[in-house]
C-alpha cells in the first residue's frame, strides 16, 4: 500500500519542493500551509507521517501537535528554526518523534522520512507478549498495560520501550538503541532518546524521579529491570 505523508509548511517554495521529492520517492503527499487546514487533512487523509513545522501562522505547530497526539499515534517528524532549541525540546516532550533543523536537503528529509517509517515495518513481525510484573507488552497489538490499564504511546515511546524490554537487565547505550529503533544510517540528536524516556518513564513508573524499571547506567546508557513472569 503507498504511504501517505502529510506536509505542513506555509512557505510554498519549501512546500512544493518537498512534496515533488516525496512524490518522487513513491509517497502520496497532501500538502498545506497552516493549522486548521492540517487537522482536517489529518482525519481525512489519514497519513503514515507527518511533517510539521513549527513557525505556522495562526495555529503554531507546537498547538497543531498538540491536538494530534489527542488521538493518534501518527509518526510527526517536527521541522524547527536553527535557533530553535526549546521548540525541539517542546516538540519531542509533546510526542513528537524527530525533528529536522532548517534549512536542511530534501533528499535529507527523504532518508529521514524512510527511516522513520522502516522503523514501523521492521517492528511488526509476529512476537509473544512481554510481562514484567504488572507491566505487559503485546508487540502484535503494539499495546501496553499496566495493572490491566492501557499505557497511551506513541510510535517512538512503544519502539524504544519494546527494545528495553526485549533487552531486560542489558545495559543498552544511547547508539545502540539509535540503532535498534531509529536504524544504524540516522543522523541526528542522540538527546532525543533521553526525552522519549522522560515521556516512557511519567506513564510507566510509580516514580518517575525515581525510576524502578527504565534505569539510567551512569556514563553508559539506559536499562530495563524486571524479571519476566
Amino acid at each position: 500500500m503507498q504511504q501517505r505523508i502529510l506536509v505542513i509548511d506555509d512557505e510554498v517554495a519549501l512546500r512544493t519542493t518537498v512534496q515533488a521529492y516525496l512524490e518522487r520517492e513513491g509517497f502520496a503527499v497532501q500538502a498545506v500551509m497552516d493549522g486548521p487546514a492540517a487537522l482536517s487533512a489529518a482525519r481525512s487523509f489519514r497519513p503514515s507521517l507527518v511533517i510539521l513545522d513549527v513557525m505556522l501562522p495562526g495555529m503554531n505547530g507546537l498547538d497543531v501537535l498538540r491536538e494530534l497526539r489527542r488521538d493518534s499515534d501518527v509518526y510527526v517528524l517536527m521541522l524547527t528554526a536553527k535557533a530553535g532549541e526549546i521548540d525541539k525540546v517542546l516538540g519531542l516532550e509533546m510526542g513528537a518523534d524527530d525533528y529536522l533543523t532548517k534549512p536542511f536537503s530534501p533528499r535529507e528529509l527523504v532518508s529521514r522520512v524512510k527511516a522513520i517509517l522502516r522503523r514501523g515495518r521492521e517492528s511488526s513481525a509476529t512476537e509473544s507478549p512481554l510481562t514484567f510484573g504488572t507491566l505487559r507488552l503485546d508487540a502484535d497489538a503494539r499495546r501496553v498495560w499496566k495493572e490491566d490499564v492501557e499505557v497511551e504511546l506513541t510510535s517512538t515511546e512503544y519502539e524504544l520501550l519494546h527494545i528495553l524490554a526485549r533487552n531486560a537487565g542489558t545495559v543498552l547505550s544511547r547508539s545502540q538503541i539509535i540503532e535498534n529503533v531509529w536504524g544504524y544510517d540516522y543522523f541526528g540528536d542522540e538527546r532525543v532518546i533521553d526525552v522519549h524516556i522522560r515521556r516512557i518513564r511519567r506513564k510507566i513508573e510509580d516514580d518517575p524521579d525515581n525510576p524502578a524499571i527504565i534505569v539510567t547506567v551512569r556514563g553508559a546508557g539506559y536499562r530495563f529491570d524486571g524479571e519476566r513472569s
